[in-house]
């Protein structure tokens, strides 16, 4: 009898286990407990999927056998494939191959735009470097986006979801990034250029005094402008905003220099343009407990060194509004910036977006740099500083226009000559302001879906000792805990089965 009950439990196991795996099959779903939802699609990419309009092909290569914090890469970008084909109707077919497993494969993958990174593999307490490949092309007709490296960590969901938007939409927005008041040229934008290219076309546009700037373009980006903008030239704005335009400055109201260490005022009359609409970028640099930090040339004895010192003058913002325009950024440095206030009427929505550290100031230009100053509380009083605002409203008219304006021109410019790569955050900074005055798909939420710092060094010394003995010790007190619970528990079964009524 116990026998059958035996063979009729695993029979049932297995029948269930196989149900399970049918119905999954066709209903996939995950549940999600992580903080920003990074395993649950956004309503942009399941619009997107269930619109598709042509079939989609992904061919995924990723290499098998690699460490665990690179295999949970492919483990994820296979789960997420997997939703995207269960909510497209059937237009997303995907395929997974292990080039490391052939070499026709191989040889594909690269002809199609997938490079071997080398990744560092233990093995008999020796670390070696292994050929690994972790990338996808996506294809709509004869339209082709390639992944080439999925960096672990990285919004996968952004990069699959702007890919299949980049080359299923036929018609992208225009923005217009302007030129010809000292702004930098467009190789000195080239991160924030490639991300805005996959969702808009980005132009250059020149504010001439006798031509209205192009109807097809909805939004306009006006980067640390050096030179005095003509009357002529503002008042090209100022239609650009009566028709519905929207803009984005970032500029520099301070300059900073650091070789004669002068904190000098600078004028383009773009202040006084904003001025008149109520937004106030003031002549000061604030200053900030929480900054970066600058090289400063010391001598000891004979020797001269180069050392790090506390530079509050480049502060590192990490306090954002919620916003789409900031959501999910964790920490942008902005050198030599100025605050930004509103003292327009109700006409305008006043959105602060960036603020300053709980210890900060701002000091009015000019001023001399102290460098070697040691910054104390009574020098950083106030706190929560906005350098950076969104303001949305009737600024002519009856016409709703945006702006975002920062404090701040050179926080997302990079160098032409040189691949040294400006933080991820500053370049979303730009890209997601933009996306706000622009966009309205919804991707703007998933670039930042990714965590991108979670620094222990900045909790306080008693809660990091907290979270260490924590991280160590409870895991041991729980299966304490579990050995004493089961101990009770068939300690009181053997005593029940002593007593003379048990049966």
């Amino acid at each position: 009898m116990n026998f059958k009950k035996y063979i009729t439990n695993i029979a049932l196991v297995v029948g269930i286990a196989i149900i399970l795996n049918l119905v999954s099959d066709q209903m996939f779903f995950r549940l999600d407990f992580t903080e920003n939802g990074q395993y649950t699609l956004s309503d942009a990419t399941i619009d997107i999927l269930e619109n598709l309009d042509q079939p989609v092909t992904i061919k995924a290569y990723f290499s098998k056998n690699l460490p665990p914090n690179i295999t949970s890469v492919r483990r994820n970008f296979k789960d997420l494939l997997i939703e995207y084909a269960s909510h497209s109707n059937g237009k997303i077919k995907y395929q997974i191959y292990d080039p490391s497993e052939d070499e026709d494969i191989e040889k594909e993958a690269m002809q199609e735009g997938v490079q071997p990174v080398l990744v560092n593999i233990r093995e008999k307490d020796q670390i070696k470097q292994q050929k690994a490949y972790l990338g996808a092309v996506i294809k709509i007709g004869e339209q082709k986006e390639v992944i080439p490296f999925m960096q672990p960590g990285s919004p996968m969901e952004y990069a699959l979801s702007s890919a299949i938007k980049k080359i299923s939409v036929t018609q992208k927005p225009v923005v217009g990034i302007v030129q010809g008041q000292g702004e930098p040229e467009l190789s000195e934008l080239q991160q924030v250029k490639a991300e805005l290219e996959v969702l808009y076309d980005v132009r250059t546009v020149n504010l001439d005094n006798s031509t209205p700037i192009a109807k097809n373009i909805k939004t306009l980006a006006i980067v640390r402008p050096t030179d005095t903008l003509t009357s002529g030239e503002l008042n090209v704005l100022d239609n650009f905003v009566k028709r519905g335009g929207n803009i984005f400055i970032a500029m520099q109201r301070v300059n900073g220099d650091l070789k004669t260490l002068y904190a000098t005022s600078q004028t383009t009359m773009l202040e006084q343009w904003l001025q008149n609409k109520g937004i106030n970028v003031e002549p000061a640099l604030v200053v900030d407990a929480k900054c970066g930090t600058v090289g400063v040339q010391q001598q000891q004895g004979m020797f001269r060194y180069m050392s790090q010192v506390q530079f509050p003058y480049i502060p590192i913002i990490s306090k954002f509004a919620d916003n789409p325009a900031v959501k999910g950024l964790e920490s942008v440095i902005m050198p030599f910036t100025s605050p930004v206030s509103f003292s327009g009427d109700s006409s305008i929505k006043y959105i602060p977006l960036l603020y300053t550290s709980d210890k900060s100031d701002k000091i009015n230009a000019p001023f001399m740099f102290q460098v070697n100053k040691q910054w104390t509380q009574n020098d950083l009083t106030k706190s929560n500083i906005v350098v950076g605002a969104a303001f949305e409203g009737k600024f002519f008219a009856d016409t709703i226009s945006r702006m975002i304006v920062l404090g701040n021109g050179s926080f997302a410019i990079g160098n032409k000559n040189s691949r040294q790569q400006i933080q991820p955050d500053n370049v979303s900074l730009f890209v997601n302001s933009i996306d706000w005055l622009t966009d309205d798909t919804g991707l703007i939420n998933l670039r930042t879906k990714a965590i991108t710092s979670r620094p222990l060094d900045e909790l306080e010394d008693s809660t990091k000792t907290m979270l260490k003995y924590l991280n160590f010790l409870l895991p041991i007190i729980l299966i304490i805990i579990y050995g004493i619970f089961r101990n009770q528990r068939n300690k009181s079964i053997r005593l029940k089965r002593k007593e003379e009524s048990y049966v």
